[in-house]
């Protein structure tokens, strides 16, 4: 009969057990143990929410409990090292070890397939050379039409967008530290300027979203004196606009109101227990042309520090638009990051983490390529961020045409996230991604301030190593010719024959269009400063 079959076993045994164990042993524990299994069995069955729990009562419970740790299982007990899902156990070691100053050998040779397509290396020099100092440093916002120019030596490596809500207090003390002692940039994230980002007198990019948290009237419209009062700061030493991130392009977002606490409400100017909202697109400007004149407004009031734009390139249209208004205008940004579709360090709808937004490198290359194109390029710095961890992953995104590089995962893992996975939670094990006091306090903040530099200054040691072994003296001087990539186990070209590069000018001449890569021939006439929208 159907009573008997065995998805009820355990139920009709807990049903058995409790009059026979109340005979047979001298003792409560086993009749109250069975009794409230059978309890739970009997509700099970009664319920009608579970298909599961009404077939297997008591059973399903244990495939709930192993299906709500299957991510930590697999990381303990079933993880490959180099599968990267999102990252690997490798990379995350890596960082671990860096930031502890542990030892970041590895014995036996390469765990990697050298002869599997995708595989990549650095040729190296039979003549290395020598690099005394690997703080390697460029200078951004050496504005020839701002006067009053205030440029900033950066680090070729910085803290990518991250803000305060989405991390702890804790995790922002420590990262800021952390840029303190290291002397390298910590972006803020749209989350506008918290205490916590000024504590520790770290030096700061202050990322305006679509939202102006920090420099906002109480509509949501950008307040100019709100924006100076927080621009002018010594502290801040660059202004990006954020019109898209890698996580979500093209989504904002909204705080639920009972999350605004009175501190993320005071950081970004907004009443506290309403609901945050960041708008998808900017109030401030609708076209290429009235958002250079916006960057520019913001670097005037800033007293000349350098400002540009973060964004996850979408229609090919829209960034050439803002290129072309560019060369209309005259107005150019100090600076552009570039985040790729890989991005994230929150949470994001399944489809926009997974099918919305263009990776790091195609990213990198429509933006280098078109500046270059254009004759902008030695006027405009790249940003670049994007799965970011190790020395080679910075050498090889300058390579193919960045000047610096942003990591947010990569400074997580050094403040010491285990990618459990549970940011949107506010469960996070560690005391990185939550607002949750108790949970805060596994999080100290001095121990990790000091990891967070460690990370920073090992990273930037193999670095110099790298170039060093390739016969350079500074990350500049990396091209696309430095990086080899196999494409079958018999094959394998240089990044610069594999992936297309643009001379200088080559956009400005209308008969050159027809030999360049299709993106350009067919995008870039369609584009206009006047609107993001296409011609036709």
């Amino acid at each position: 009969m159907t009573v008997f079959s065995p998805r009820y076993l355990a139920f009709v045994l807990c049903l058995l057990a409790v009059p026979l164990s109340l005979f047979l042993l001298d003792g409560l524990w086993l009749p109250l143990l069975a009794g409230a299994l059978s309890v739970v069995g009997i509700v099970d069955l009664l319920q009608s929410k579970r298909a599961l729990r009404r077939n297997y009562p008591i059973l399903a419970h244990f495939r709930f409990f192993f299906e709500s740790i299957r991510p930590e299982i697999r990381q303990y007990f079933l993880e490959d090292d180099t599968v990267a899902a999102p990252f690997s156990r490798n990379q995350r070691s890596i960082v671990y070890q860096r930031a502890k100053v542990e030892t970041d050998k590895r014995p036996f040779g390469t765990q990697l397939d050298v002869y599997q397509a995708g595989y990549e290396w650095i040729n190296h020099s039979i003549q290395p050379a020598v690099v005394a100092d690997h703080n390697f440093r460029i200078e951004i916002g050496n504005h020839p039409d701002c006067p009053r120019a205030q440029p900033y030596s950066a680090s070729v490596f910085n803290i990518s967008a991250m803000s305060f809500g989405a991390l702890s207090a804790n995790a922002i003390l420590a990262l800021n530290g952390g840029a303190k002692l290291g002397g390298f940039m910590h972006d803020t994230g749209e989350g506008s300027i918290s205490p916590y980002h000024r504590e520790n007198g770290g030096d700061l990019v202050w990322e305006i979203g679509s939202g102006y948290f920090g420099c906002r009237n109480p509509d949501g419209s950008f307040s100019e004196a709100n924006f100076v009062a927080n621009a002018t700061a010594p502290q801040v030493k660059m202004i990006e606009l954020k019109l898209s991130q890698g996580a979500k392009p093209g989504q904002g977002g909204i705080l639920p109101g009972a999350k605004v606490t009175i501190e993320i409400a005071t950081t970004r100017g907004v009443t506290a227990g309403r609901d945050c909202v960041s708008p998808a697109s900017h109030s401030a400007f609708a076209t290429p042309l009235e958002m250079l004149a916006f960057i520019d407004r913001l670097r005037t009031l800033s007293g000349g520090k350098p400002t540009g734009f973060k964004l996850c390139i979408g229609h090919p249209w829209e960034f050439f638009g803002i290129v072309k208004a560019m060369l209309a205008s005259g107005i150019t940004p100090d600076f552009i990051v570039v985040d790729g579709g890989e991005g994230g360090t929150g949470a994001a709808p399944v489809e926009f983490t997974d099918h919305v937004g263009t990776p790091l490198q195609e990213a990198l290359l429509l933006v280098h390529n078109t500046l270059v194109g254009a004759n902008l390029r030695e006027r405009v710095k790249i940003g670049a961020s994007g799965k970011i961890i190790t020395a080679f992953d910075i050498a090889r995104t300058i390579a193919l045409g960045a000047d610096w590089c942003n990591s947010a995962r990569g400074f997580m893992f050094a403040l010491g996230c285990i990618q459990s996975q549970h940011c949107h939670t506010d469960h996070c094990p560690t005391g990185v991604a939550t607002q949750d006091k108790l949970r805060q306090r596994a999080l100290v903040v001095p121990d990790k301030t000091q990891r967070v530099a460690h990370f920073h200054q090992n990273t930037m040691k193999a670095l110099a190593q790298l170039i060093a072994a390739a016969g350079l003296s500074h990350p500049s001087q990396l091209k696309p010719h430095h990086i080899v990539r196999r494409i079958s186990p018999n094959q394998v070209k240089l990044a610069s024959a594999l992936l297309p590069y643009l001379e200088p000018g080559e956009l400005l001449d209308p008969s050159q269009l027809s030999r360049l890569p299709p993106v350009f021939g067919l995008y870039w006439p369609m584009a206009q400063a006047e609107s993001f929208h296409p011609l036709n």
